[in-house]
Formats: C-alpha cells, structure tokens, sequence
C-alpha cells in the first residue's frame, strides 16, 4: 500500500528532526576541536593572530572579509568564539571581527538579487532588498565600532553580563570542568592527527558542515510550511515582522536562508521594501544563537563574545526600529542604489567586488605593518 501525502510529510519531518540531533551534536564536537587546535598552535602562531587583529580596523575587515569568502556568519563567529576560548584572541580584539562578520554575511541576499538581472523592475527591487541589509550592518558598525574602540561599550557591557551567568572556574551545560562532553574524543583526534594547524583545518570545515546541515534539516522541519502559510501577517505589522524574522532565523541558524527568502517576495511585489526590513532586522538578532550555542560551555571571555554578538545586533535593531523615520533612511538609500543599478548593471557587480572583497583586500594588505 502506497503511503499518503500526509504520512511522507510526517515521515520526512521525522528524518528532519534526527538529522538535525546529528548536526548539533556535530557542531558541539567541530567548536570543542576547534578549540582544542587552537590551545595547541605554538606561540609564533598565536602571536601572528594578535599582531593581526591589534588594529580594530584590521580586524573588522578580515571578519568581513571571511564571512564574505566562506558565506557564514555562523561559522565565523562560532570559530572566534573558540579562538577566544582558547585564549589565542582577546574579546577586545574579536568584537570587530564579529561586527565584520555581520556586514560579510549580507552578501549572500545581494547575490541572491542577481539572479533578477534579466528583468529590469524585479532587478531593481531585489537588488534593493538585498543592498538593504548590507546597510542596515554597515550603518550599526558606523555607530557602534567607535563607541567600542573609545569606550569598550559592547565588550565592558558583555564582560559584565557574563560574569553573572559564569565564571572561567564556573561551568555550564553538559560539561566537566570547563570540558564539553566531546572532550575525551576531541582530545583522542587532536593527538592521533598530531598536527594543531590541519586538526584547526578539519574543525573549521565540519563547523561549517554542520550549521549547513542544521540549516537545512531545520529549514525543512519548520521554516518553509510556516513561512508560506503566515507570510501575509508576518509582515502586517513592523515589530510582527522583526519577532518573526528573529524566530525562523534562530531556528535555522543561518540569516542568509532567511534573508534569501525575503528578496524574492520583493522582487515579485509580494512585500514592500519598507515592510521587509524589520524582517531583515529580526534576522540579524536571530543567527546570534549559533555563537551563543558555541559559547555555552566556554570560558566567560567566549561567553561574552556570544553576548557581543548579540548586544551588537539589538542595539543595531533599537536605533532603527522605533523611529520610522530613522528606519526610511536605509530603505531610502537602498531603493535609491537599487534604481541607479537598473541604469547601469556594472554598479551592482562593481558595489559587491568593492564592498566585500577588493576595499576590504587592500586595507588589510596596507596595514600590515
């Protein structure tokens, strides 16, 4: 007997849910390597990584730069969070790069516009969509990267937030000791490979496997059916949009699904430009649980990092979110871009080579010093 429609759906929701139990379990143990690796790069390396991210400006561009090469945020800020772990990185010295990060995951959504290029009014659309949240993480960075440079504003605020959840004698969640579950098998692999730079290797690419696979299984478990079914009142109202867009992105672990579905509905005129961006917003709030996860049996400094993370992006939504007329102004100047791309198609390509990989590039390159 055939099974019904209903009984796949269940059968492959169920299959959802045990991939998706894999792929946490996965991401614990690739974070728990990582930081393993990193603790065990001799003294030259660690050095090398401090001399590089002394210059904040530095910093925030190879974060950027990063983000915008692997196309996540999440295994970026996930491998900070066990670089800091590891004690290899200062918090003072992450949070640019984690706020680079921010702005090199927007990539994703403005290449996803591209694919309008051939239709001159969905172009405009889409690529205004997503140059919008390029903006809206450019602009945060503009305001909040030199309150923390001159002040420690983010870094001060997290360390003391941290401090009431644990201490690096404390411990949290399913760990010894400061020692996640993984760590005897961690520490098995780490010996057996025997070299700290190629198990660094390994540890990255199945951090990044794993939030893919996360991604994917959760996507179709609970994002797509929903989205599809409620997506006429998840944008009616402006705090609406921004709650939902923090909901399915947490749930996903990756703003880059999320976001991606958005420029579509603005390219077909199924969402205003206007009532995307508090979705847009919601979204850059809800991917802080992947550090936050990363971060939860960590030392306090990589806790307060995945607190970093998430006081950047709720500031970032506090600025903008309860003026409307603070919150045109990145609407304004993306439809603005997005109308001045359709005049000439280069700019589109010409703004993603110079944002995300050639000013970045060269200001990296020049400050080597």
């Amino acid at each position: 007997m055939e099974p019904t429609e209903s009984q796949k759906k269940k059968h492959s929701k169920v299959k959802s849910y045990i991939i998706m139990l894999l792929a946490l379990l996965l991401f614990i143990f690739a974070i728990d390597l990582l930081t393993v690796a990193m603790s065990q790069l001799n003294n030259d390396v660690a050095e090398d990584i401090l001399l590089a991210t002394r210059n904040p400006f530095v910093s925030l561009f190879i974060g950027l730069l990063m983000t915008a090469l692997i196309q996540s945020s999440s295994t970026v800020t996930a491998s900070i969070v066990a670089v800091v772990a590891a004690g290899n990185l200062s918090l003072e010295q992450a949070v640019p790069m984690v706020m680079g990060a921010n702005i090199g995951t927007t990539l994703t959504s403005t290449l996803v516009s591209l694919s309008y290029i051939m239709n001159r009014k969905q172009f405009k659309r889409a690529l205004s969509a997503g140059i919008l949240h390029d903006i809206f993480n450019i602009f945060t960075v503009l305001i909040l990267l030199p309150l923390e440079i001159s002040f420690g504003f983010l870094s001060k605020m997290a360390m003391s937030i941290a401090h009431l959840f644990a201490s690096d004698e404390s411990y949290l969640g399913p760990i010894v000791y400061n020692k996640v579950f993984t760590r005897p098998l961690t520490d098995l692999i780490s010996k057996t490979i025997g070299i700290p730079f190629f198990t660094m290797l390994i540890a990255i690419f199945m951090v990044f496997g794993a939030i893919k696979l996360l991604s994917t299984s959760v996507y179709k478990a609970f994002v797509v059916d929903s989205f599809n079914e409620f997506r006429n009142f998840i944008f009616k109202n402006p705090y609406m949009a921004l709650i939902y867009g923090t909901f399915f992105t947490a749930a996903v672990q990756s703003s880059t699904v999320t976001t991606s579905l958005v420029v579509p509905l603005v390219a077909n005129k199924k969402v205003s430009l206007p009532k995307s961006f508090p979705f847009l917003i919601g979204a850059n709030i809800g991917t802080t649980i992947t550090a936050a996860i990363a971060a939860i049996y960590k030392t306090e400094a990589a806790i307060a990092l995945a607190l970093v993370h998430f006081l950047f992006n709720l500031f970032g939504a506090l600025i903008f979110m309860p003026f409307p007329m603070v919150r045109n102004i990145p609407v304004k100047i993306a439809g603005w871009m997005g109308k001045k791309s359709v005049e000439s198609r280069f700019i589109g390509f010409a703004y993603i080579l110079l944002t995300f990989f050639i000013i970045p590039f060269l200001l990296i390159y020049f400050s080597k010093d």
